[in-house]
């Protein structure tokens, strides 16, 4: 019969040449096995194929890409080596990584350190298990226990290694950054502004558990609950003078000043503490210059007028000093008033 053709394997019949072919055609079988075997197998080069049938097998069933297999994990030194009996775990030395649970374990379990390292231009970091102190390392450096920056074991957190050094968290923001750590210098904890120790500080506390503040605190209208108070002040808010109606706002301060040059005029007192006690001190010159009227709520919204003992109001110094003092226990509802101090110039 006539001469095949075929360029893949696939295509060869196996029962040719007949054994009616002429035995010329015997060599154009043998180019045609040649040159099909060529174009089936581009790019094997010169090498020799070792690999065995068994180990082709292997690649059974591998129709995308990522799939692979190789020899069981009885191998050793081999760069990868693939759990025979599972096939979801890659093992590297004491690395594995298993798919199913989804794992990442570092380690054989035996009495050594196991380390991450961060192999940096000036300076190198680990993360690491310091199997002898059985703690979790952050540190500067390569070796496992020192320079230690954070460790964890059990419960616990430690930042710092105890060395002569400051000690702190950095919250690095957009318009300011805050800080909160051991200024080791002073033996003080602090939180405050900025990244350097010892300025902006809003917070200290040294060892004997004693506090500073370098700033306020704003209660916003929170309980302070048993407190102690030591030489304390109480700000005074500067009304300025006077001859209309306006309000004594509780937001400004509890003490207040103010001058009174003329006219017949409300004068509200406002923002008292909704259902609380609150009071007002107010150092006045010249009050009866005017005829001031005290009244709850703002001047212009109709409020309570101020009670006064027996039910009148203290005549007033037109050119001097008068000292008055409003409570009031429903916060702001009802004021009373009391003259503390008339005419003390």
């Amino acid at each position: 019969m006539g001469l095949e053709t075929a360029t893949y394997i696939s295509q060869l019949v196996d029962t040719n040449p007949t054994s009616s072919d002429p035995v010329s055609q015997g060599d154009d079988h043998l180019r045609l096995i040649k040159e099909v075997l060529q174009a089936q197998f581009t790019t094997l080069g010169a090498a020799a194929v070792t690999t065995t049938a068994a180990e082709l097998n292997l690649l059974d069933g591998k129709t995308a890409v990522g799939d692979a297999s190789g020899p069981g994990s009885s191998t050793d030194n081999a760069v990868a080596r693939f759990d025979g009996t599972g096939g979801k775990t890659l093992q590297n030395s004491t690395v594995t990584i298993s798919d199913d649970p989804p794992i990442v374990t570092i380690g054989d379990g035996t009495a050594e350190d196991t380390t991450i390292l961060f192999d940096g231009n000036a300076k190198d970091f680990y993360v690491a298990l310091d199997d002898t102190a059985d703690k979790l390392v952050i540190g500067e450096g390569s070796t496992v226990g020192t320079n230690s920056i954070m460790t964890i074991t059990d419960d616990t957190v430690t930042i710092g290694d105890g060395s002569t050094v400051d000690t702190y968290l950095n919250f690095d923001g957009n318009a300011a950054d805050y800080r909160m750590g051991i200024d080791d210098g002073t033996d003080t904890l602090e939180i405050g502004v900025g990244v350097a120790h010892g300025t902006t500080a809003a917070i200290s506390m040294d060892s004997s558990a004693d506090m500073t503040l370098g700033g306020y605190i704003n209660f916003a209208d929170e309980q302070a609950i048993r407190p102690k108070m030591k030489d304390y002040s109480e700000a005074v808010n500067a009304l300025g003078s006077k001859s209309a109606a306006f309000d004594i706002d509780l937001e400004d301060g509890n003490v207040h000043s103010l001058t009174i040059t003329s006219g017949t005029f409300n004068i509200g007192l406002v923002n008292a503490l909704a259902s609380n006690s609150n009071s007002i001190t107010l150092l006045g010159t010249n009050l009866g210059a005017g005829t001031p009227s005290f009244v709850s709520g703002a001047h212009g919204g109709g409020g309570n007028a101020v009670k006064w003992p027996g039910g009148s109001a203290p005549t007033l110094t037109s050119s001097g000093t008068d000292i008055l003092t409003f409570t009031t226990f429903d916060g702001g509802t009802q004021w009373y008033g009391f003259a503390a101090g008339i005419e003390m110039s």
